[in-house]
């Protein structure tokens, strides 16, 4: 666990240093109670995450002990997946061999899970969060504020533009209600087993708030920084996705590491293209911390999207359609979770026709077409573009 006043040393009859009125009366998000979280999600990472999350709360004097995991509920070996986790403290069905701290409750009531809640933390697939939200808006706490794990876009089909699924979630609560995102290099079954990563949370959520909030997921094999730039660090955790795909057409191909190198130097740079396209206050050193370059590199050496897009090159010409074949592959290779790559491919595939700079973006555009066109796999090649020399783009 990182550094940060532990419960242990809490003084008696002692004002708590997180409790400051004077920073209350200047930050709306602030709040005279001891955090209450919730996390809206149980996969993968969700199960990780409130490993290192449940462990801190428990340690921390500012948080209360007990995490609300919301579980969609389902039969696992005849039981309930609540049960399970409750029972067991281990998530056997998206986390087995790992074990859930005593302190994270699963729920399966959604509004049971989040009444109260001081911090939302937000890690299921993005296709799943809007018919959950208006529930979570009237049972949360007036300074609720939220943290999205989700990687991927929402597409705003009246203006034809990618939007930031943080400030998606933010427009269905109130005026004045704040989402980060925590973004980077994440493969959950290494988290969980322990080994060094780095994260990266982007929040502007205040003092003392950004701090706070980052000592929740922060831990010594699980190392947090810290940026103003949400919307960098929550694009580059979409796109990364789908250059992953890319990365997984080559090892399908059979091409070697040098093949692999220069598509992730291409998505790098059509990656900071696009941030800057569509979005202001992009900040250069957001793409070197653990979001940008660093979470690129590792999806697109494992994680699910790389791996599936593999098993699609192998298969193409199945006589399948690419949907279909996009379909078995998700079910056969991922034990009921889902990928993102393929619809961040699509939004972001749509933004860039919507404003006519597809060309810009040769390798997403080759991507598409192959994953969606039926376009051959080796055409993935074309993509990795070289600019001319003073004709850069970035």
């Amino acid at each position: 666990m990182s550094s940060g006043m532990l419960k242990s040393d809490a003084l008696p009859n002692s004002e708590s240093p997180y409790v400051r009125p004077s920073i209350m009366s200047e930050n709306p998000q602030y709040h005279d109670t001891l955090e209450r979280i919730c996390i809206i999600g149980s996969g993968n990472w969700g199960s990780t995450i409130s490993m290192i999350v449940g462990e801190n709360a428990a340690g921390y004097e500012e948080c209360e002990n007990c995490v609300n995991m919301w579980v969609y509920e389902e039969q696992v070996d005849g039981r309930k997946l609540t049960d399970i986790i409750n029972t067991d403290h281990e998530n056997i069905k998206y986390l087995p061999g790992h074990k859930i701290p005593t302190n994270v409750v699963a729920v399966s009531d959604l509004c049971k899970a989040a009444k109260g809640a001081t911090l939302l933390i937000f890690v299921l697939p993005h296709q799943f969060l809007p018919p959950l939200l208006a529930q979570i808006r009237e049972v949360v706490h007036p300074s609720c504020r939220g943290v999205s794990l989700i990687k991927g876009l929402d597409f705003d089909e009246i203006s034809s533009r990618p939007t930031l699924i943080s400030e998606s979630i933010a427009s269905n609560f109130w005026p004045g209600f704040q989402c980060g995102v925590l973004m980077g290099a994440n493969v959950a079954g290494e988290v969980a087993n322990g080994e060094l990563c780095e994260s990266t949370l982007g929040s502007c959520f205040g003092e003392p708030l950004d701090e706070q909030t980052r000592r929740i997921f922060d831990a010594p094999t699980f190392r947090v920084q810290h940026v103003f730039d949400v919307a960098g660090a929550e694009v580059c955790g979409a796109l990364k996705n789908v250059v992953a795909l890319g990365a997984g057409f080559v090892d399908g191909l059979g091409l070697g590491g040098n093949t692999k190198a220069a598509l992730i130097r291409v998505g790098l740079r059509e990656m900071i293209r696009f941030c800057r396209l569509f979005f202001k206050g992009i900040k250069d050193d957001t793409f070197t911390q653990s979001c940008g370059m660093a979470d690129l590199i590792t999806t697109c050496y494992g994680g699910r999207n790389r791996k599936c897009a593999e098993a699609f090159a192998r298969g193409q010409g199945s006589g399948e359609s690419c949907q279909e074949q996009w379909t078995d592959i998700e079910a056969k290779l991922l034990n009921g979770q889902k990928m993102q790559g393929t619809l961040s491919a699509k939004e972001a595939y749509a933004a860039l026709c919507s404003v006519d700079k597809l060309h810009d973006f040769p390798l997403i555009r080759t991507i598409h077409e192959i994953a969606f066109d039926g376009k051959p796999v080796k055409s993935i090649v074309d993509g990795i573009s070289v600019e001319r020399s003073g004709r850069s783009k970035l």
